[in-house]
Protein backbone atom coordinates (compact mmCIF):
# COMPACT_ATOMS: atom_id res chain seq x y z
CA UNK A 1 0.00 0.00 0.00
CA UNK A 2 1.34 3.83 -1.19
CA UNK A 3 1.73 5.83 1.54
CA UNK A 4 0.50 9.48 0.68
CA UNK A 5 2.53 12.39 2.34
CA UNK A 6 2.19 16.10 2.47
CA UNK A 7 4.50 18.44 2.87
CA UNK A 8 4.21 21.77 4.79
CA UNK A 9 6.77 23.86 4.57
CA UNK A 10 7.36 27.91 3.46
CA UNK A 11 10.25 27.37 2.11
CA UNK A 12 9.85 25.60 -1.89
CA UNK A 13 13.65 24.08 -1.87
CA UNK A 14 13.06 22.65 1.52
CA UNK A 15 10.04 21.01 -0.11
CA UNK A 16 11.63 20.32 -3.26
CA UNK A 17 14.49 18.70 -1.38
CA UNK A 18 12.29 16.07 0.98
CA UNK A 19 9.96 15.38 -2.07
CA UNK A 20 13.41 14.42 -3.91
CA UNK A 21 14.00 11.84 -1.03
CA UNK A 22 10.63 10.93 -0.38
CA UNK A 23 9.94 10.02 -4.29
CA UNK A 24 13.23 7.38 -4.39
CA UNK A 25 10.51 4.38 -2.31
CA UNK A 26 8.17 3.48 -4.37
CA UNK A 27 5.93 2.60 -1.46
CA UNK A 28 5.86 6.43 -0.51
CA UNK A 29 3.72 9.41 -2.76
CA UNK A 30 4.11 12.90 -1.97
CA UNK A 31 0.57 14.30 -2.97
CA UNK A 32 0.64 17.54 -1.66
CA UNK A 33 2.30 20.42 -0.88
CA UNK A 34 2.03 23.90 1.56
CA UNK A 35 3.64 26.90 2.47
CA UNK A 36 1.38 27.98 5.10
CA UNK A 37 -0.32 26.50 8.22
CA UNK A 38 -3.64 27.48 6.42
CA UNK A 39 -2.66 26.25 3.33
CA UNK A 40 -1.80 22.81 4.54
CA UNK A 41 -4.80 22.41 6.52
CA UNK A 42 -6.32 22.77 3.08
CA UNK A 43 -4.76 21.18 1.17
CA UNK A 44 -4.49 18.04 4.45
CA UNK A 45 -8.34 18.35 4.26
CA UNK A 46 -8.34 18.24 0.16
CA UNK A 47 -5.80 15.14 -0.34
CA UNK A 48 -6.23 12.91 2.72
CA UNK A 49 -2.85 12.31 3.19
CA UNK A 50 -1.49 9.45 5.53
CA UNK A 51 1.29 11.49 7.11
CA UNK A 52 2.13 14.98 7.24
CA UNK A 53 5.79 16.94 7.49
CA UNK A 54 4.81 19.65 9.13
CA UNK A 55 7.09 22.79 9.77
CA UNK A 56 7.15 25.06 12.62
CA UNK A 57 7.64 28.05 11.51
CA UNK A 58 5.26 29.24 9.06
CA UNK A 59 3.62 32.85 7.64
CA UNK A 60 0.12 33.03 8.74
CA UNK A 61 -1.21 29.98 10.80
CA UNK A 62 2.31 28.28 12.25
CA UNK A 63 2.84 24.21 12.16
CA UNK A 64 1.28 24.29 15.56
CA UNK A 65 -1.78 25.42 15.37
CA UNK A 66 -2.10 23.55 11.72
CA UNK A 67 -1.22 20.53 13.77
CA UNK A 68 -4.15 21.01 16.38
CA UNK A 69 -6.70 21.58 13.73
CA UNK A 70 -5.22 18.71 11.76
CA UNK A 71 -5.45 16.47 14.56
CA UNK A 72 -8.78 18.25 15.93
CA UNK A 73 -10.95 17.18 12.87
CA UNK A 74 -12.56 13.90 13.19
CA UNK A 75 -12.44 13.47 9.07
CA UNK A 76 -8.37 13.29 9.49
CA UNK A 77 -8.50 10.53 12.21
CA UNK A 78 -6.18 8.65 9.76
CA UNK A 79 -3.68 11.57 9.17
CA UNK A 80 -0.91 12.03 11.43
CA UNK A 81 1.91 14.54 12.05
CA UNK A 82 5.40 14.67 11.61
CA UNK A 83 6.73 17.81 13.42
CA UNK A 84 9.87 19.25 11.31
CA UNK A 85 12.03 21.14 14.14
CA UNK A 86 15.15 22.45 15.39
CA UNK A 87 15.39 21.77 18.80
CA UNK A 88 17.86 25.22 20.12
CA UNK A 89 14.98 27.32 18.17
CA UNK A 90 11.74 25.42 18.04
CA UNK A 91 10.14 25.65 21.34
CA UNK A 92 6.79 24.85 20.35
CA UNK A 93 7.46 21.13 20.22
CA UNK A 94 5.82 19.75 23.49
CA UNK A 95 2.55 22.01 22.61
CA UNK A 96 2.86 20.38 19.07
CA UNK A 97 3.26 16.53 20.85
CA UNK A 98 0.46 17.31 22.91
CA UNK A 99 -1.78 18.71 20.63
CA UNK A 100 -1.50 15.15 18.98
CA UNK A 101 1.34 15.47 16.69
CA UNK A 102 3.35 11.27 16.22
CA UNK A 103 6.80 12.92 16.46
CA UNK A 104 9.01 15.27 15.08
CA UNK A 105 12.51 15.22 12.87
CA UNK A 106 15.79 17.85 12.22
CA UNK A 107 15.77 18.78 8.91
CA UNK A 108 19.24 17.54 8.90
CA UNK A 109 17.79 14.47 8.73
CA UNK A 110 19.66 11.93 6.72
CA UNK A 111 17.65 10.61 3.39
CA UNK A 112 17.47 6.78 4.54
CA UNK A 113 16.05 7.78 8.50
CA UNK A 114 13.44 9.91 6.43
CA UNK A 115 11.79 7.43 5.17
CA UNK A 116 11.93 5.02 7.29
CA UNK A 117 10.35 7.47 10.29
CA UNK A 118 7.57 8.48 7.05
CA UNK A 119 6.60 4.50 6.85
CA UNK A 120 7.47 3.81 10.69
CA UNK A 121 4.76 6.88 11.62
CA UNK A 122 2.44 6.15 9.05
CA UNK A 123 2.06 2.39 10.24
CA UNK A 124 0.87 3.36 13.53
CA UNK A 125 4.41 3.99 15.48
CA UNK A 126 5.55 7.25 16.79
CA UNK A 127 8.84 8.77 16.12
CA UNK A 128 10.56 9.45 19.54
CA UNK A 129 14.02 8.51 19.98
CA UNK A 130 15.72 8.20 22.41
CA UNK A 131 17.97 11.11 22.32
CA UNK A 132 15.08 13.31 21.78
CA UNK A 133 13.02 12.18 23.90
CA UNK A 134 16.05 13.24 26.75
CA UNK A 135 16.46 16.50 25.33
CA UNK A 136 13.30 17.58 24.05
CA UNK A 137 11.14 15.87 26.99
CA UNK A 138 13.24 17.20 29.75
CA UNK A 139 12.97 20.62 28.19
CA UNK A 140 9.51 21.56 28.02
CA UNK A 141 8.24 18.99 30.86
CA UNK A 142 8.70 20.96 34.06
CA UNK A 143 4.96 21.25 35.59
CA UNK A 144 4.40 20.46 39.21
CA UNK A 145 2.54 17.35 40.48
CA UNK A 146 2.15 15.40 43.53
CA UNK A 147 1.47 12.01 44.16
CA UNK A 148 -2.41 11.80 43.76
CA UNK A 149 -2.20 12.93 40.13
CA UNK A 150 0.21 9.83 39.47
CA UNK A 151 -1.91 7.37 41.18
CA UNK A 152 -5.14 8.47 39.66
CA UNK A 153 -3.88 8.41 36.15
CA UNK A 154 -1.25 5.67 36.41
CA UNK A 155 -3.71 3.32 38.70
CA UNK A 156 -4.67 1.14 35.76
CA UNK A 157 -1.30 -0.26 34.85
CA UNK A 158 0.29 -2.78 36.43
CA UNK A 159 4.02 -2.84 38.18
CA UNK A 160 5.62 -4.15 34.93
CA UNK A 161 3.71 -1.60 32.70
CA UNK A 162 4.48 1.37 34.84
CA UNK A 163 8.03 -0.26 34.67
CA UNK A 164 8.02 -0.36 31.03
CA UNK A 165 6.86 3.34 31.06
CA UNK A 166 9.37 4.41 32.63
CA UNK A 167 12.12 3.25 30.86
CA UNK A 168 10.46 4.46 28.09
CA UNK A 169 10.17 8.30 28.63
CA UNK A 170 13.93 7.80 29.91
CA UNK A 171 14.49 7.17 26.60
CA UNK A 172 14.84 3.63 25.92
CA UNK A 173 13.64 2.22 22.87
CA UNK A 174 11.76 -1.63 22.85
CA UNK A 175 15.22 -3.60 22.57
CA UNK A 176 16.77 -1.37 25.10
CA UNK A 177 13.76 -2.04 27.52
CA UNK A 178 13.89 -5.74 26.41
CA UNK A 179 17.33 -5.90 27.45
CA UNK A 180 16.81 -4.41 30.69
CA UNK A 181 14.26 -6.05 31.83
CA UNK A 182 15.19 -9.57 30.55
CA UNK A 183 11.97 -9.85 28.17
CA UNK A 184 11.86 -9.76 24.40
CA UNK A 185 11.16 -6.77 22.52
CA UNK A 186 8.00 -7.93 21.64
CA UNK A 187 7.16 -8.26 25.16
CA UNK A 188 8.04 -4.85 25.65
CA UNK A 189 6.41 -3.53 22.57
CA UNK A 190 3.44 -5.51 23.89
CA UNK A 191 3.60 -3.59 26.97
CA UNK A 192 3.84 -0.38 25.85
CA UNK A 193 1.08 -1.23 23.49
CA UNK A 194 -1.42 -1.85 26.46
CA UNK A 195 -0.23 1.48 28.51
CA UNK A 196 -1.32 2.88 25.48
CA UNK A 197 -5.02 1.46 25.52
CA UNK A 198 -5.46 1.34 29.16
CA UNK A 199 -4.53 5.47 29.35
CA UNK A 200 -6.32 6.13 26.21
CA UNK A 201 -3.69 8.23 24.29
CA UNK A 202 -2.78 8.60 20.95
CA UNK A 203 0.66 7.00 20.63
CA UNK A 204 4.25 6.70 22.74
CA UNK A 205 4.72 10.76 22.27
CA UNK A 206 1.37 10.76 24.61
CA UNK A 207 2.59 8.22 26.88
CA UNK A 208 6.60 9.86 27.61
CA UNK A 209 4.38 13.07 28.12
CA UNK A 210 1.92 11.81 30.74
CA UNK A 211 4.82 10.35 32.45
CA UNK A 212 6.47 13.39 33.07
CA UNK A 213 2.71 15.20 33.50
CA UNK A 214 2.00 12.52 36.10
CA UNK A 215 5.24 12.64 38.15
CA UNK A 216 6.05 9.11 36.99
CA UNK A 217 9.27 10.29 35.85
CA UNK A 218 10.98 13.90 36.23
CA UNK A 219 13.23 15.75 34.15
CA UNK A 220 16.56 14.90 34.78
CA UNK A 221 16.12 11.57 35.77
CA UNK A 222 18.06 9.25 33.94
CA UNK A 223 16.90 5.04 33.59
CA UNK A 224 19.80 3.83 35.66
Amino acid sequence: MTIRVLLADDQALVRAGFRSLLRRDREIEVVGEAGTGDEAVRTVRATRPDVVLMDIRMPGLDGLAATERIVADPALAGCRVIILTTFETDEYVFAALRAGASGFLTKEIGPEELRHAVKAVAAGDALLSPSVTRRVIEQFAHRPVTPVDTDARLSVLTSREREVLQLLAAGLSNEQIAQRLFISPLTAKTHVTRAITKLGVRDRVQLVILAYETGLVHPGQRSG
